[in-house]
């Protein structure tokens, strides 16, 4: 697999553990692996960036529909905690949490979990703004996402806060 994948091809199973959907399963490929022998920080970040893919996919916000509405997401903060060395061909799953929401606006988190040993192997958190890309300026949901947003968080604040996610992220 190259450098070059699109999140198709890094698409996850989709089924949720409790309610928080599995957002990316799959190894370690080589060509992540830097000279410590360990995964580098860089894949750690595209790992969770096609976790942030299929989470858009599921709430109605993917690719698709930025090609027809001129709308997407845009991260404007994030916070990564690397918690353990990750090696090649370690079995990864990402699950993600929405944390809150706004008209405009949406933090979640992303849990990068060994899939054998259940094992945290990172943390990350994201504010993002949805944006229309034809003028570059935010704008709030559409009724129909914020309803699929709104719906996906209701499920998941009756889940304990990561002890990770206590660090706001947000605009000041």
């Amino acid at each position: 697999m190259s450098l070059n994948s699109s999140s198709e091809q890094h698409q996850a199973p989709l089924q949720p553990t409790d309610s928080r959907p599995i957002t990316y399963q799959g190894p370690v490929l080589a060509e992540w692996i830097d000279y410590n022998g360990h995964m580098s920080e860089a894949y750690y970040v595209l790992v969770f960036g096609y976790a942030t893919d299929n989470l858009y996919e599921q709430l109605g916000i993917g690719s698709e529909y930025r090609q027809q509405n001129h709308c997407s997401a845009y991260t404007v903060e994030a916070h990564i905690n690397y918690l353990q060395e990750v090696s090649l061909g370690e079995p990864l799953i990402v699950i993600t949490q929405l944390l809150e929401s706004g008209d405009k606006k949406l933090r979640f988190c992303h849990r990068m979990i060994h899939s054998d040993s259940q094992q945290e192997l990172a943390f990350t958190e994201l504010l993002v703004l949805y944006v229309d890309t034809d003028s570059g300026r935010t704008q709030p949901f559409p009724p129909t996402i914020k309803t699929q947003i709104d719906g996906l968080l209701k499920k998941h604040q009756a889940l304990d806060l990561p002890d990770l996610a206590q660090r706001r992220v947000g605009q000041r």
